[in-house]
């Protein structure tokens, strides 16, 4: 399985395969037709009080990412997204966040893999 990672405001293409946006919100301004999207698995977003942390009180990205791999390593919604992403031959996971390198997609998807 390929899993890549994009901005859920970037238009959608064909070679997204299976669309999943991976946010806790709703990303502002966007509808739901424009978003395309096969399933919304927020659970397996960052908690609400980790992503305040990270986004609002400049909590650092090492920081982040090593209490949201920890948050991961215990998320049921994990497991239950990679058996439910594994008939798929590509999977394209989305989110709002502006940098595309330091995003919890781009953790979310070491998760996916890594098993």
């Amino acid at each position: 399985m390929e899993i890549r990672i994009e901005r859920v405001y970037d238009d959608p293409s064909s070679a997204d395969g299976f669309r999943v946006l991976v946010d806790r919100l709703w990303p502002r301004g966007l509808s739901k037709e424009r978003a395309d999207l096969d399933l919304w698995a927020k659970e397996v977003a960052p908690s609400t009080e980790l992503r305040k942390e990270f986004h609002h009180e400049g909590m650092s990205w090492d920081a982040f990412a090593a209490a949201y791999r920890a948050e991961l390593a215990v998320n049921p919604a994990v497991p239950q997204l990679r058996d439910e992403l594994r008939g798929h031959g590509v999977v394209t996971l989305l989110h709002s966040v502006h940098d595309a390198v330091q995003n919890h997609a781009v953790l979310l998807r070491e998760a996916l893999l890594a098993s």
